[in-house]
Parts: C-alpha cells; structure tokens; sequence
C-alpha cells in the first residue's frame, strides 16, 4: 500500500502545523501501542492479526466447509460492525453477478437483522421458505433490538422448516464468551459458538469469528486475509520511521484538513464491488470520531457512476470536503476496445487503451479537475482487491482511525450517543 497527498492551492499545507500534528499522531500511536490511552480495554484488535491460530482457522473453516455442503443460503444476522465487516469484504472479491452464475460452490450471502423493516424481513422469509440455509447471528449481548427480533423470527423459522434438533445445527452464535442473553441462549440450546473478544469492538471486530466465518463461507481465504493484516500490523507498529508510516501520515493529513474547516471527508472508489467498503469506513470513523461535537463526517461516492449526480457538488459547491481516492493499480480482470472499420461511433481513438486504462484516466481527469476547484486528495494505492490487499487496507484503516480518535482528545472506542436512540425507542415501547 501506498499513499499520495495533494493539497488544492488555497490549502497549501502549513509546516509548522504538520510537525505539530506529527508529534501528536506519533504519541497517539505510542499511546495504543503501550495502551495507555482512553478506551484500553478496547484495544485487543491491534494484536488480533498476530494472536489467531492455526486451530482456530482451521475450526471456522471446516465449519464453514459444513455449510457449504449443507445450505443454498447463509444469512448474517448482526448489525454496525457486526455484519458491515464481512459484507465489506465479501462484496469486494465476489463476482459483481455471483447470484446469477449457475456453477456457484459457495451458498449465497444474505445478511439480516439490521433493520426493522417489515417488507425486507418478510421478503427475506419468503425466499427462506423454498430454500435450505444456515443462520449465523452476531451479538455479544442479544439484546441489540434489530439483531434480537430478526434472531426469534429467524430461529422460529428454521425450527418449524427443519424441527427443533436440525435446526440447532443450522445456527452458530458469535457472542460474548460468558455473558449476555444470545450466550444463555446458545448454551441451553447447544449451539456451535464463537466468541466476540471482550475487548474488540464490533466496529474492530472484522478479524475475529464474526467476520471470518461469513467469508469462509463465501468460499474466500481467510488465511490470506488475515496475513495481509499481519503484514500491515507489522508494518506499521515497528516503524521506527514515523514519518513514513502511512498511518501516520493519513491520520495527519485528514487532521490538518480538518483544522483548515474542512468537515466532511469523502471516500472516494472507481470499482463498484467497493461500495461496501465504503459503509463500513463510513461506520468505522463515524462512530470512532463523532464525539464531543467534533470529527470529520464520513460521506461516500462511487465513480465515476457518481460523478454524473454528486460529482457536479463537489466539483462546484461549497468547499466543505476533501477526498480520500482508493486507486486499485490492476483489476481481476480486463476489457479491450476493439476496433471497427465503420468509426460510427466514434470510439476507435479508446481501442490503444484497455478499459481499466480508461477508467483510470476517468480517475486522474477527476483528481485534476477537482484539486482545481479546490478539493484536496488523499490518495490510497492498493495493488488489487484480493485477500492479502483488503487485509492490509482493514488494519491500516482501523489503525489511522484509533490514531486519528486520540489526536481529537476522543475515545474512539466507545459509542455513547448509539444509546440515546435505544432509550427514547424502548420507552415508546414501553419496555420495563
């Protein structure tokens, strides 16, 4: 991975006030490292890449073999990071059409239990009816009102579609390891089980169970997942070099930007299998940062679909942003233009260039015309969207965000303002 930083002319970056930042990032990254900063005891992903074992692998992945052989469906029921982790990268290394490929060897990946609408639960248990599935629910406590009622409605489902003892089978439970309603649960039913690190939260909590077992499922190597993130951990928290650890300097320079009055960082991608890993940045950093009335608004494009609907607001209207680019070098895959004798079209000048050529010019005639108008562009270059790369790209990510929290004077590892919604909710309810 690497990262390019270009400031617009009316931005031009302050020495003074990056060395100043610097020194700041440098002590927060020392701070996590040491875990002497506020929301310690939340710290366990920083050495999650480097503590999962072999057996551990091994046991989700037959898990996720059993399944295979045994279901067309495995539904996700979780919420925030509890399922945004795993659809993030499942999403990115799927075929873009892998529902309509008739030699699928993997079920297709439904998720549930983020939401209370009931047209898409409903919609959700009609397609259920007519096929076989597994159901893996996602909760350290049980009680998260999305995850719990859609868990009933589920459990009911399958138990009345295969009878109580089959359907047991049929559902793993990632929850707290001795603690909360879903782990009663799981232990008077005997429920396979998987634990939820009690000091990873669910926005950090991609590399454990609850997002290593749906995508094993979806047929992806887990093993190169995680030695990306490996690799990138390593990378980052041995550096002796702060100045050129990319952390670092990402966290920098969205900080600067920040100070300079800009509000809103907008993460950019040209590949449309990214959108989702554009709602899990938006969830990692939204909850991470915004706090105390302060951190950036994480806000989304995906071009250059986008650039002909928001790309005429960021080009021409108030400069409230910057923009991170995610700039994937080589696609899996490539198109040629070819070339007809009849230019009727008007195209024949396109066949020297491949369709990824165009589209990264498409990127770099974007990232001109905006620095020109005044948008400055953090660009982060990853080789491909394969295992190893999205492994790095999710510690690194995790990483510059806890580093960005602490250089606010924030927690970035609490969520306080989620339970307001849930007090005003329960007592409409008339929950006791």
């Amino acid at each position: 991975m690497k990262i390019k930083t270009e400031y617009s002319a009316s931005e031009r970056p302050n020495e003074e006030q990056l060395k100043t930042l610097r020194e700041k990032a440098v002590q927060s990254l020392e701070m996590l490292k040491t875990k002497s900063g506020k929301g310690n005891d939340y710290l366990g992903w920083i050495d999650l890449p480097n503590e999962i074992t072999d057996c551990q692998l091994v046991d989700i992945e037959q898990l996720a073999e059993q399944i295979r052989k045994d279901s067309e469906v495995f539904v996700v029921a979780g919420i925030g990071g509890s399922y945004l982790g795993a659809r993030m990268v499942i999403e990115a290394l799927k075929h873009n059409f892998d529902t309509l490929i008739s030699e699928r060897k993997h079920p297709v990946i439904l998720y549930a239990g983020n939401t209370l609408n009931a047209d898409y639960t409903a919609d959700l248990l009609d397609v259920l009816d007519k096929k076989d599935y597994s159901l893996c629910v996602i909760s350290k406590s049980g009680t998260t009102t999305e995850t719990a009622v859609t868990f009933r409605l589920l459990r009911n489902h399958l138990e009345k579609k295969y009878g109580h003892a089959q359907a047991i089978k049929r559902i793993v439970a990632v929850t707290d390891k001795s603690r909360g309603i879903l782990k009663s649960i799981a232990d008077k039913e005997g429920y396979k089980t998987y634990v939820i690190p009690d000091n990873v939260g669910g926005r950090y909590s991609v590399l454990t169970p609850v997002g290593l077992l749906p995508i094993a499922v979806a047929g992806f190597d887990i093993r190169k997942l995680t030695k990306g993130a490996l690799q990138m951990s390593e990378e980052l928290l041995n550096n002796a070099d702060n100045e050129n650890n990319i952390a670092i300097q990402y966290a920098v320079a969205r900080n600067y930007l920040y100070n300079q009055g800009k509000t809103i960082e907008l993460m950019v991608n040209y590949q449309p299998n990214l959108v989702y890993f554009n709602e899990w940045f938006k969830q990692l950093y939204g909850e991470s940062e915004g706090k105390q009335h302060k951190g950036l608004f994480p806000a989304s494009v995906t071009n250059t679909t986008d650039l002909h609907s928001m790309g005429q607001y960021v080009q021409d209207g108030q400069r409230l942003m910057f923009e991170t680019v995610i700039h994937v070098d080589n696609p899996k895959r490539e198109i040629n233009i070819a070339e007809q004798s009849v230019d009727d079209d008007s195209l024949n000048y396109l066949t020297k260039f491949s369709l990824t050529d165009i589209n990264h010019k498409a990127e770099e005639g974007t990232r001109q015309a905006h620095l020109e108008g005044g948008v400055s562009q953090l660009q982060i270059c990853i080789d491909k969207t394969d295992e190893y790369n999205i492994g790095q790209m999710i510690y690194f990510f995790e990483l510059a965000c806890a580093i960005s929290g602490y250089m606010l004077g924030i927690n970035p590892f609490d969520q306080p303002g989620v339970e307001n919604y849930k007090k005003k909710m329960f007592a409409l309810l008339g929950k006791k």
